[in-house]
């Protein structure tokens, strides 16, 4: 099970739920387009996690090393994001 934590609350993933598909459940105020890592629109910061975050394919959108892209990544464990730092 992956926990995720934000400024706003600590949530859970359901199985095969994108972290992007679990943000905007939970309320959390997201931008996103592409849902494909084309875009780079929905990234946000990783603060910490417990498992390294891969990606199914390697991402078009530029990112800095703190950075993720919600919508293609995929998570394990714990992890904590902040999304109200990077807007697109």
């Amino acid at each position: 099970m992956t926990w995720v934590t934000t400024s706003k609350m600590r949530f859970y993933l359901h199985d095969d739920e994108s972290l992007l598909d679990g943000l905007l459940r939970t309320g959390h105020d997201v931008n996103f387009q592409c849902r494909e890592g084309y875009c780079g629109s929905c990234r946000v910061q990783k603060v910490s996690s417990s498992h390294e975050v891969h990606y199914p394919f390697i991402p078009l959108a530029m990112l800095e090393d703190n950075e993720i892209l919600p919508c293609c990544c995929l998570v394990r464990g714990n992890i904590h994001i902040d999304h109200d730092v990077i807007k697109s």
